[in-house]
């Protein structure tokens, strides 16, 4: 009796495990992801991670609902906007303070959507603000789900002690690395990471020549037209925005034929802009298209972030300019000791200086339109920004970069179900 009890609970258990099968089996057709996001640039490489998502999701005859916190751009992609946020990013621990409130009911009204549509994976992008606590509330809460990194933190950058990296490694089950430092950084680490390339060398076909780019922006094949990139984030528009306008006004003054083209990263930047450009009197068209305005320059002024590698792609030569508030400079440089190399990508990936970077107080008009001048020559200081250029192609991987990195973010879904 007591072996009959024992095979028929067995059989039981069989048929439990087969039903539970036949169940994984079917929620394999179909997944629900999170992907978290902040800032333009971050974004920009979640719309382009979605596209993919969703082009190996169709090649798995899968179906994706993805669900987003992020911007206008991973929405047209084709995800569910949860929060927009874009207007919470922040660079500098005085500049993020106002956005702190805002981020944590942001987080708050999140934790509470999760718990009706809980995600079968979770990544990441960049942002360490937001998204390390959100990685901690998912790890806790969704023990078993995957979540993985795309774009890490650049600790390996200006990693100011070891407590953020070992919250990345302790949260994240699988790093995916853009830049090779980035790899070997976190992996000494003791996390999982591959190094998938970066997504720009994907979208660097899709870009418009030269040629058409300044054929659609109406510029004659002769005039010199720079690029003026001020910022995607509010503090940065005030603290850099200014410094290039008056940079702008000594180089027009020196070469007035030069003509300025200025993408607006955010509408509400464009009142902002317009007054500047009329106190400088700059010969300035504002536009709202990025890519042709970077394709079509012959030189680009702006903020250290990825457009810079976006310009070294296009081998448009480029000068870098980063400010914040001089208390937030007093603070990294006199309490944390904040001492970096570089802080453009270009120079971090070439571990050298390709492009210069003039920094808070080395930041003056004057300094900016000297280099700037020399580069719109074909001077020495350009034929050998061009030529590094091409070597840094070499340090960025290979193509293929998104379709690689969705395979292996979807083949997480297949190993953790």
């Amino acid at each position: 009796m007591k072996h009959d009890q024992a095979k028929h609970d067995g059989t039981k258990r069989d048929e439990t495990k087969r039903d539970q099968a036949k169940r994984n089996e079917t929620k394999r057709d179909r997944y629900r992801l999170l992907i978290s996001a902040g800032e333009v640039s971050g974004d920009l490489q979640g719309s382009l991670l979605i596209r993919a998502l969703h082009q190996e999701a169709s090649q798995r005859g899968w179906s994706l609902e993805i669900m987003a916190l992020g911007g206008t751009q991973m929405a047209a992609a084709g995800a569910t906007l949860l929060e927009n946020t874009m207007p919470l990013s922040a660079m500098g621990f005085l500049e993020s303070l106002p956005y702190v409130r805002a981020t944590l009911a942001l987080q708050s009204r999140l934790r509470k959507y999760l718990k009706t549509a809980p995600p079968d994976l979770s990544v990441l992008i960049d942002y360490p603000g937001a998204n390390l606590p959100l990685a901690a509330y998912l790890k806790r809460t969704y023990p078993h789900t995957p979540l993985l990194y795309y774009i890490a933190p650049q600790e390996w950058v200006w990693a100011f002690g070891s407590g953020t990296t070992k919250k990345i490694v302790q949260h994240t089950d699988h790093i995916l690395a853009i830049f090779p430092q980035e790899a070997a950084y976190y992996r000494t680490h003791g996390a999982t990471v591959t190094w998938v390339g970066h997504p720009f060398l994907d979208a660097l076909p899709h870009w418009p020549s030269r040629t058409v780019a300044r054929q659609r922006l109406g510029i004659p094949p002769a005039q010199q037209a720079i690029a003026l990139l001020p910022a995607s984030r509010q503090q940065e528009m005030k603290q850099i925005w200014p410094i290039l306008a008056q940079a702008a006004q000594l180089i027009q003054q020196q070469s007035p034929a030069v003509h300025f083209w200025i993408p607006v990263a955010r509408a509400e930047f464009r009142p902002f802009l317009e007054t500047l450009l009329q106190q400088h009197q700059l010969n300035a068209t504002l536009t709202d298209d990025p890519k042709l305005t970077l394709a079509a320059a012959d030189l680009t002024l702006g903020k250290s972030g990825t457009v810079n590698l976006e310009a070294a792609l296009l081998e448009v030569p480029q000068i870098v300019v980063y400010r914040v508030q001089a208390l937030t400079g007093w603070l990294y440089r006199r309490l944390l000791g904040f001492r970096v190399p570089f802080i453009s990508p270009v120079n971090l990936v070439a571990g050298r200086e390709v492009v210069p970077e003039l920094l808070q107080e080395e930041a003056t008009p004057e300094a900016i339109a000297a280099l700037a001048l020399d580069l719109l020559q074909p001077s020495k200081a350009r034929s050998q920004m061009l030529e590094q250029y091409r070597k840094l192609r070499l340090d960025l991987g290979e193509p293929g970069v998104l379709q690689r990195t969705a395979a292996l973010i979807l083949g997480s879904l297949g190993q953790f179900s």
